[in-house]
């Protein structure tokens, strides 16, 4: 009975490591409002997940806000930055559907190559900001390399991240209702979770053995 109610037991860690991601999306949500600090609430978000499937020592708001403010300068100019890009996709690939010549299908494969290209790097961006020291051209440059280099990884965490989608397709619009609200409670968190298991793996293979073994890499 005793072991029943140890915090050791795996059902309360379980429940814990739930309420932490809960918590975790909530205040990377109420963070992601402004939409400017997107950018660095995002980076906040990988910054505890990482640590968190590591099993390292995490306070959740501690811990985030920690990485908030650190990276607050360098995550809004990338967030910005990509905004910039993503309206500027949005608005050629329109601009290219709406031409019907005969040259517009080539261009729409184009900038559908580039639209996955600009998923993969978006991926791997902030996580990357939040665990290694870099600057801004330096972060972009290795989101480019290693989405690239770790394809198959990168095309699990992209499955992984566009699954929420699904929730538009359910057929009862009370099922429907409540996935979206697991989602605002979870969902996030839970993606974000998820794939730092394989970041963990990626990022692994950049950091020297004897950093890690000191502090569990550069972070």
């Amino acid at each position: 009975m005793n072991r029943f109610f140890s915090m050791d037991n795996k059902f309360f860690v379980f429940m814990g490591k739930v309420a932490d991601l809960c918590l975790l999306n909530l205040v990377c949500l109420a963070c992601c409002i402004p939409i400017i600090t997107a950018g660095a609430s995002l980076t906040a978000l990988y910054y505890v997940t990482l640590k968190m499937v590591r099993n390292e020592e995490a306070y959740i708001f501690r811990s985030f806000f920690k990485s908030f403010r650190q990276n607050f300068k360098q995550a809004t100019i990338i967030h910005l930055i990509m905004v910039a890009a993503a309206v500027l996709l949005f608005l050629d690939t329109n601009i290219v559907k709406a031409m019907n010549q005969p040259a517009s299908s080539i261009m729409s494969v184009i900038f559908a190559v580039f639209t996955l290209l600009y998923a993969m790097i978006l991926l791997y961006l902030y996580p990357i900001l939040s665990k290694f020291y870099n600057s801004v051209k330096n972060t972009f440059r290795n989101a480019v390399l290693m989405s690239i280099r770790h394809l198959p990884y990168t095309i699990l965490m992209l499955i992984i991240s566009i699954l929420p989608i699904l929730i538009f397709f359910v057929p009862s619009l009370q099922i429907q209702m409540t996935l979206i609200l697991l989602f605002i409670l979870f969902g996030f968190a839970v993606i974000a979770y998820c794939n730092s298991f394989f970041f963990v793996k990626i990022f692994d293979k950049y950091i020297p053995e004897e950093e890690q073994e000191a502090d569990g890499g550069i972070s």
